[in-house]
């Protein structure tokens, strides 16, 4: 929520109207974890008239619209009290042990030991009725298999390592504290504080928080800006929707504002931020269709390979890579802006290279995850299933570049093209 989309265009909004006209949905507050949640809620002070969770045939899980919302009109108010913050473990009975520890904990893993005890808890839990109704699975690359993990571009899959490394790091390297919890545990902290009960806790802080900054406690190390906010995280993301979002310190509630309206009975919608699609999978696990803000990524190691013939090279690659100027000169060429001549026609070949590499390189992704699809089971198919959006969204991407890029080519090689 920390930033807003361009708005959409004319046609864009023509598109938008056709799905959400197309797309069904199934009231599931009816449901005995959704009214258990419910009653939580309004136990802690709120209530809401106007959303309602439903299961959309085009997202899964949301929130519907039961009256039509106007533009600027207040759409959620959550209190603080149902906001589950790092306050509230200090104030839990694992205050006590995390207030005592050296060196302190961070913010993220105070909310993800945390959510993992109550998960244990059962029903004893005061946030069992939360716990009940978030994800068992989630679909980041932290979750992926090492299959899966090797279909991800070389830029993302990078990151994608990167996070499941951190994730097995702060398991690992917090075994001490882990242990300290005995008390408090019913079972041996090795069996509850599990690699993968710290996965499944780690990815729903990361993938459900709302921003909400907090004063620095002498207990934590780190800043601090997360909130778990039931009921509120079930709106899902779509980069064209424009709110106004943020913790109100006079009515000490989080409040979101639409900015746009919605229609009565559609799903009600955020906006996360100005995000691609790598970004959305790595922090959300999820990736969204005509995503204005999506891009494809040139790997170093792939533009060195594509331009091996310049005597040059290592040094040009290390002065842009320094200068943040990296393919600078070819989005001046993509943009239209006046450059030398040969240097353009050389920059646009290059690029046309390029666009045909990285093709060739979705595509047998492509390939490969139709053929796993036919032989695993479900998780791995809807981890599959995201890489599968993710590559499908890049080859539309290089597809018309590539077109653009040969009409360039074709334009610059005829006799008129010459001419002027």
């Amino acid at each position: 929520m920390r930033g807003h989309s361009h708005r959409a265009g004319r046609t864009a909004r023509k598109r938008r109207q056709k799905h959400e006209s197309s797309a069904r949905s199934v009231s599931l507050c009816h449901q005995p974890q959704h009214v258990k949640l419910w009653k939580f809620l309004h136990h802690r002070g709120f209530s809401s008239t106007l959303l309602q969770p439903a299961l959309f045939t085009d997202t899964g899980r949301g929130l519907q619209t039961l009256r039509t919302i106007k533009p600027g009109q207040l759409i959620i108010s959550l209190p603080e009290s149902c906001l589950l913050t790092t306050s509230t473990v200090l104030h839990s009975y694992l205050g006590r042990y995390i207030k005592s520890w050296k060196p302190r904990l961070s913010p993220l893993l105070t909310l993800c030991i945390f959510l993992v005890c109550e998960r244990h808890r059962g029903e004893a839990s005061d946030w069992f009725p939360y716990i009940n109704v978030l994800p068992t699975v989630y679909t980041c690359p932290a979750y992926f298999s090492d299959d899966v993990m090797a279909l991800l571009p070389a830029s993302v899959r990078r990151r994608a390592l990167e996070q499941r490394e951190a994730v097995k790091e702060m398991h690992s390297t917090n075994q001490e504290f882990f242990r300290s919890l005995q008390p408090v545990l019913s079972q041996p902290t090795a069996d509850v504080l599990t690699y993968e009960a710290l996965r499944w806790a780690w990815c729903s802080v990361n993938t459900r928080t709302v921003f909400m900054s907090h004063a620095s406690s002498s207990f934590l190390s780190g800043p601090d800006n997360y909130a778990l906010a039931p009921f509120l995280d079930l709106l899902n993301h779509r980069p064209d929707v424009q709110v106004k979002a943020g913790f109100n310190d006079v009515t000490r509630c989080y409040e979101i504002r639409s900015v746009s309206g919605t229609l009565r009975y559609q799903q009600a919608f955020i906006n996360y931020g100005s995000h691609d699609n790598q970004q959305l999978l790595l922090e959300y696990g999820f990736v969204t269709t005509a995503n204005p803000h999506s891009v494809v990524y040139v790997d170093t190691d792939l533009l060195c390979d594509v331009l091996r013939g310049d005597r040059s090279l290592t040094q040009k690659i290390k002065f842009l890579r320094e200068n943040s100027f990296l393919h600078h000169q070819w989005k001046a060429v993509l943009l239209g802006q006046l450059v030398c001549e040969e240097r353009e026609q050389w920059s646009v070949r290059m690029a046309k290279s390029l666009c045909q590499r990285l093709l060739q390189d979705t595509c047998s992704a492509l390939d490969k995850v139709s053929h796993l699809l036919q032989q695993c089971e479900q998780p791995i198919r809807e981890q599959l299933n995201v890489v599968k959006s993710l590559r499908q969204e890049e080859r539309c991407i290089l597809g018309s570049c590539l077109k653009a890029l040969e009409e360039s080519l074709r334009h610059n090689d005829s006799p008129l093209g010459a001419v002027n």
